[in-house]
C-alpha cells in the first residue's frame, strides 16, 4: 500500500469508530461555513433543525466538507494520543478540565436540542451564570444554554456518560468545572444585561454520578468546588467520593479558621497555590493585607531568604491533601503580569505563554528537591 491509501483506510476507520459524534460534528461545520461561520441561531430556519429534509439533503450533497471536517480531527486525534503517550511513558499524567456547560453555538447544542432549556423557536429561555461574588459585584453571565435535567435523566443520562467517557480517553484525570452547579445552578433569563437578576434551581444531584459509576465503574474525577458553597453541596460532594479542591491564595482571612488552610484538609482534597483563575502568588502579594501576608509569612514558618512564592509551593507540598499542583508562574516567581485569566472579562486572557529560556536545571533540582521531601513522588 502506499502511504495515500494508507491515510485513505485509516480514515475511514476513524470515521467509523467515531460515527456516533463526527458524523453530526462535521454536518454542523460544514453548514456553519455556508452561513460564513455565524452561530447556527442566525441560520435559515430549515437549517436550524437538526432532522429536517433541507439538512439531510446538505448532507447528502456536500460530503465532501464533511470530509474534509472528518479529516482535521482524524489529525488532532493522532497528534493528541501521541503526545499523551510521551508523557505517560515519562511518568507524566494529564489533568483535563471538562466544563459543566457547553457553547450554545455548538455541535452538542444544535443536534440535542431536547436536551436543552429551549423554546419552541429553539431560543434559550434562561441561560447559565454566577451570581455576585468576589470576582464581580455584577455576577457572571456565562450565557450557555441550560440543560434540561428531566429530559436527560429520562434516557438515563446517556449523553453525560458519553462525554465523561470520551473525555477519559483524552486525560487520565479529568477535573469538573463548577461541580456545585450539579446541586442547584444559577439560571438567568435570557436577554438579561448582568447575572444579578437569577435564581438557584436543584440541578441532578447525586442521581447523575451513581448512574455514571453504574455506567463507567470507579472514574477518576476532580470535583471544582469553588465558589458559592452550602451544606447541600458538601453532601453531593462527600456521597460522590470526588476530591474537592483548596486554594492556598483565599486561605489568610484574619478573621476565621478558613476551609483552605491546611491543617483543615483531608486527604480527598487537591490543593493549588491558585488556579487559573487567580493571579500568580507575587500578584496576590501586591493586593493581599498587610494582614493577609503577615499571616501567611506566619503560617509558613517563612524564613528570611524565602521567597513567598516558594512558601507557597511547600506549603501546598507538605500538606496532607492527595495531589499539590501550582502554577508554572508560581515556580518561576512571576506577577499578576502573567496572570493567565481574570474572570468575568474577555479580550486579553490565556495569552501567558512559557518560554524554553525560563527553564533551568536549577529550578528542576529545586522542585525535585521539594517532591522528594514531602513524598510527592509516590
Amino acid at each position: 500500500k502506499n502511504a495515500k491509501e494508507e491515510i485513505k483506510e485509516d480514515l475511514e476507520h476513524f470515521h467509523h469508530k467515531h460515527y456516533s459524534w463526527i458524523d453530526g460534528f462535521s454536518l454542523y461545520m460544514s453548514l456553519k461555513e455556508l452561513y460564513e461561520y455565524r452561530s447556527w441561531k442566525d441560520w435559515d430556519n430549515v437549517h436550524r433543525k437538526y432532522h429536517s429534509p433541507e439538512v439531510m439533503e446538505h448532507k447528502e450533497n456536500n460530503r465532501e466538507e464533511m470530509n474534509f471536517w472528518v479529516f482535521t480531527q482524524y489529525c488532532f486525534y493522532k497528534q493528541w494520543f501521541a503526545l499523551k503517550k510521551y508523557a505517560n511513558n515519562l511518568g507524566i499524567k494529564i489533568i483535563g478540565d471538562l466544563p459543566i456547560y457547553v457553547s450554545k453555538d455548538s455541535a452538542d447544542v444544535w443536534s440535542n436540542p431536547s436536551l436543552f432549556h429551549f423554546d419552541e423557536e429553539l431560543m434559550p429561555i434562561t441561560v447559565a451564570g454566577n451570581p455576585p461574588d468576589a470576582f464581580s459585584p455584577t455576577g457572571q453571565l456565562w450565557g450557555n444554554p441550560i440543560y434540561n435535567w428531566d429530559a436527560m435523566e429520562k434516557d438515563g443520562y446517556k449523553w453525560w456518560i458519553y462525554r465523561i467517557k470520551q473525555s477519559l480517553q483524552f486525560y487520565d484525570t479529568l477535573r469538573i468545572d463548577h461541580f456545585r452547579g450539579f446541586e442547584s445552578y444559577w439560571e438567568i433569563k435570557y436577554g438579561a444585561e448582568n447575572a444579578m437578576e437569577g435564581r438557584w434551581v436543584k440541578g441532578p444531584g447525586i442521581k447523575l454520578f451513581d448512574k455514571i459509576k453504574e455506567e463507567l465503574g470507579e472514574v477518576d474525577i476532580i470535583a471544582e468546588d469553588l465558589g458559592v458553597s452550602s451544606d447541600d453541596v458538601k453532601e453531593l460532594l462527600h456521597r460522590t467520593g470526588y476530591p474537592g479542591m483548596k486554594v492556598l491564595q483565599f486561605a489568610f482571612d484574619i478573621e476565621g479558621d478558613s476551609e483552605h488552610l491546611p491543617h483543615n484538609y483531608n486527604k480527598k482534597t487537591v490543593v493549588y497555590t491558585g488556579t487559573h483563575d487567580n493571579p500568580p502568588v507575587n500578584g496576590w502579594l501586591k493586593t493581599a493585607s498587610d494582614e493577609e501576608k503577615a499571616f501567611a509569612r506566619k503560617y509558613f514558618h517563612q524564613c528570611s531568604n524565602e521567597e513567598t512564592h516558594w512558601a507557597f509551593i511547600r506549603g501546598a507540598w507538605s500538606s496532607t491533601a492527595y495531589l499539590a499542583i501550582a502554577q508554572m508562574q508560581d515556580f518561576l516567581g512571576l506577577d499578576e503580569m502573567a496572570r493567565m485569566n481574570t474572570p468575568s472579562t474577555i479580550g486579553c486572557n490565556w495569552t501567558w505563554r512559557l518560554r524554553s529560556e525560563d527553564l533551568s536545571t536549577e529550578l528542576a533540582e529545586k522542585i525535585a528537591e521539594l517532591t522528594t521531601l514531602y513524598r510527592r513522588e509516590l
